[in-house]
Formats: structure tokens, sequence, C-alpha cells
């Protein structure tokens, strides 16, 4: 059994803050010995799940927070992010079709489906009027 570190951050819901989130994410996974590679893969994706909140979860409201959890171990990083603003209903969501949305130049609308393709796992979960997103990448 390999034991795990938890490392928690509590910023303020506002783009301004995505470079504190990122250093974050990178600063604690870089000591477990993640790769370049699988480290900017969790940092995009986070960088996705923050900036979706601030938009969607909380209409840009920079009185919000957000927290975040980072729980690492040898073999894989989770990162979950806490928030209480309007809640994602993932039934709803369809991947969109990258090839029309490029061909069409069409902005935006990505930052799921890029989370879904950088992680091996995401769930969108619900308690008390907390939403949590939970992504988890194993190492590669």
């Amino acid at each position: 059994m390999s034991s795990n570190s938890i490392y928690n951050f509590k910023v303020k819901a506002s783009t301004e803050k995505l470079a504190e989130v990122r250093r974050f994410v990178a600063n604690n996974a870089s000591k477990h010995q993640y790769s370049k590679k699988d480290i900017e893969d969790v940092r995009l994706a986070v960088d996705e799940a923050f900036t979706n909140i601030i938009k969607h979860a909380y209409n840009y409201n920079e009185n919000e927070q957000v927290e975040i959890e980072l729980d690492i171990n040898k073999d894989q990083i989770c990162v979950s992010l806490f928030d209480k603003g309007k809640s994602f209903d993932s039934s709803t969501y369809r991947f969109p079709n990258v090839r029309e949305q490029i061909r069409e130049k069409k902005r935006g609308g990505m930052g799921v489906y890029l989370m879904h393709k950088l992680m091996d796992d995401v769930q969108y979960l619900r308690d008390s009027g907390i939403n949590e997103i939970k992504m988890c990448k194993k190492k590669s």
C-alpha cells in the first residue's frame, strides 16, 4: 500500500489566480517525480476546470472561492476542485465534434472535452450544496 500526500489550497474564483493554481499543482506533483508531460496534462485539465467554475458555477463572481485538493501517491495524482456555485449536469453534456469546431473556428466549449482527454478519470459530484470535480491521472 502506498501512502498518499494531500495538499489543499483555497483561492478566490478569479482568472487572476490561474497562475497560482497552476504553480500549486506543478510544484506538488514535481515533489513526487511526475514527468513534465504528466504535470502539464494535469495543469491544463485543472486550468480548464477552474475556468469553468469561474464562468459557469460562479458567473464571474470573484467574491466566491474554490478549494483545490491534490491527493498524490506514487501511482496517480487526483485533483478535486470544490465550489458552492451552480452545478454542472454531466448527463446532458455531449462531446463536441472537434474537426467541426476547428473548421468553423468556434471558440470555447472544449474544456470538458480536454479534461476527459488529458485525465484517466473525471467525475462530477454534488453533496450538501458543494460541487466537486475530481480528476485522476495515472503516472506514465
